[in-house]
C-alpha cells in the first residue's frame, strides 16, 4: 500500500476545528452551541464590498496578475501611506489570504532545517505552515502572568543558532490579543540586525487596538527594509474571511522577486476577492469606529466577567479579539470535549479553542483556552454563565 509522506504525517492538526464533530453531535442532540472557538466575526461585511460583488458582472471571471490586479495594489499601497508606512504597488504581492502570505514568505526565505523563533501561544497554523516548508519552529514563550509580553532579549539570544533565519511575530496577537509596543520592536529590531535575520509580522489585526493605544508596524521601524515582510488580509478588517483575499508586503527586492515566483506557480490570487477587497478600501471611517466600540464593549464584558469566576485568570487584551484564559482544570481539552458531550445549561453549551494547540512546547498550557469575543454581548453573557456553571460540576475541576 502506498505511504503517506512525513510532512504529511507531522502536520499537525487544528486545535480550534478538531473538535467541530464533537459540537455537531451536541447540535444533533438539540443543544444550542455558542461557537467561541474560532475568529469568524458577526460584524457585517462592509455594504461597499458586497455592492462591487453584486454588480461584477463579467463574461469571464478571469486570472489576474500574478502578484494581484494593479489597481487593486495602489489602493493597497494608498492605505497603507496613510497609517505612515511608506510603500508602494511594486512592493506588494496580493496572496489568497494571510495564510499564503505567510506560506510563500517562508518559503521565499527559509531553506529545509531552518529555524523560526515564534513567540508562544501563537497562531496554531503557524506550525502546519512551517512543516509544510520543512523548517523548525524554535518557540519563545510568553506569560500569562504578565498578559503575554514579549520575552526578554536575553531568551532570544539562548535560542539562536547558525540555523536561524528569522523571527515571527503576530501584533496584534493571536491568540492573546497582546499588543506589541514600539520600544519591543525596537528591541526586535537589535537582535534582527545583529544575526541578520528577517522579521516577518503578521499584522492583519492592525485596525483593533483599544484604550487609546497605537499599534506600530514593522514597515515603520527604521533601519529595516531590508529586514522585515508584513503580512496582511482583508478577512478579519472587513469581516470577510471568506474572500481569501490578504498580500505581503517588503521593500526588500530580492525577496519580492523570488516570492513572485511562488506566486506564479499558483497563477493567481482569486480575482473575485480582490474585487471585494479593492472596494473595502474606500469604506468609511465610521465603520471602524462603531466596529471598534463593539469589540471594546464585547471584551470589557467577557473579560470582566471570566475574572469574576472562582479560579479563572483571564489578561485584558489590548488588540484583536482574542483573549486567553486559564482555567482550574485538569486539561483543557477533556473540558472542550465535556462541554460538547456532557453538558448544557438552559440546553446551551460552548465550544472553546484548548489553548495546548496555540503552543510548540509540550505541555504548556493544558488548563488555557483561547475565546474569540466574535458575538455579540447576549451570546457572551450565555457563555460566562455557561462556563461558569460547568466548572461548578466539571470532574476534573482543580482545587
Amino acid at each position: 500500500m502506498p505511504k503517506i509522506s512525513a510532512k504529511g504525517l507531522c502536520m499537525p492538526e487544528s486545535p480550534i476545528r478538531k473538535l467541530v464533530p464533537f459540537a455537531e453531535n451536541a447540535k444533533k442532540r438539540g443543544t444550542q452551541v455558542i461557537h467561541l472557538n474560532i475568529g469568524q466575526p458577526d460584524i457585517s461585511t462592509p455594504e461597499i464590498a458586497l455592492k462591487a460583488i453584486r454588480n461584477f458582472k463579467p463574461n469571464v471571471i478571469a486570472y489576474s496578475h500574478s502578484a494581484g490586479n494593479q489597481s487593486y495594489r495602489e489602493g493597497l499601497a494608498h492605505y497603507y501611506q496613510n497609517v505612515g508606512i511608506d510603500v508602494d504597488h511594486t512592493q506588494i504581492i496580493v496572496t489568497t489570504g494571510g495564510s499564503e502570505a505567510i506560506s510563500i514568505a517562508l518559503n521565499t526565505i527559509m531553506d529545509k532545517g531552518d529555524e523560526i523563533i515564534i513567540p508562544e501561544p501563537f497562531y496554531a497554523n503557524y506550525n502546519g505552515f512551517s512543516t509544510a516548508a520543512d523548517i523548525t519552529v524554535k518557540p519563545i514563550t510568553s506569560s500569562i502572568d504578565n498578559g503575554f509580553a514579549l520575552p526578554s532579549i536575553s531568551e532570544f539570544e539562548k535560542l539562536i543558532t547558525p540555523n536561524t533565519k528569522a523571527i515571527l511575530i503576530c501584533n496584534p496577537g493571536n491568540p492573546t490579543g497582546y499588543l506589541y509596543t514600539k520600544d519591543e520592536l525596537n528591541a526586535l529590531k537589535k537582535i534582527v540586525l545583529k544575526h541578520d535575520l528577517f522579521l516577518i509580522a503578521d499584522e492583519v489585526y492592525r485596525e483593533f487596538t483599544y484604550d487609546g493605544k497605537k499599534h506600530t508596524s514593522v514597515l515603520e521601524i527604521n533601519e529595516l527594509d531590508q529586514n522585515t515582510i508584513l503580512i496582511d488580509s482583508v478577512s478579519k478588517r472587513y469581516s470577510m474571511c471568506g474572500a481569501r483575499v490578504g498580500c505581503m508586503v517588503t521593500k526588500n527586492k530580492e525577496v519580492l522577486e523570488t516570492a513572485l515566483k511562488f506566486a506564479q506557480a499558483r497563477l493567481s490570487p482569486p480575482s473575485l476577492g480582490q474585487v471585494a477587497g479593492e472596494a473595502a478600501l474606500n469604506s468609511p471611517k465610521s465603520y471602524f469606529t462603531e466596529v471598534i466600540d463593539e469589540y471594546v464593549n464585547r471584551r470589557d464584558l467577557l473579560i470582566e466577567g471570566l475574572n469574576k469566576i472562582d479560579g479563572i485568570t483571564c489578561p485584558k487584551p489590548s488588540g484583536a479579539f482574542y483573549c486567553i484564559a486559564q482555567l482550574p482544570i485538569d486539561d483543557a481539552d477533556k473540558f472542550a470535549k465535556w462541554l460538547l458531550e456532557e453538558f448544557s445549561w438552559n440546553n446551551k453549551t460552548v465550544m472553546v479553542a484548548p489553548a495546548q494547540g496555540f503552543y510548540s512546547t509540550p505541555e504548556i498550557g493544558k488548563q488555557q483556552i483561547r475565546i474569540a469575543y466574535v458575538l455579540n454581548v447576549e451570546e457572551l453573557q450565555n457563555a460566562i454563565t455557561i462556563i461558569e456553571e460547568a466548572l461548578k460540576i466539571y470532574p476534573g475541576r482543580l482545587v
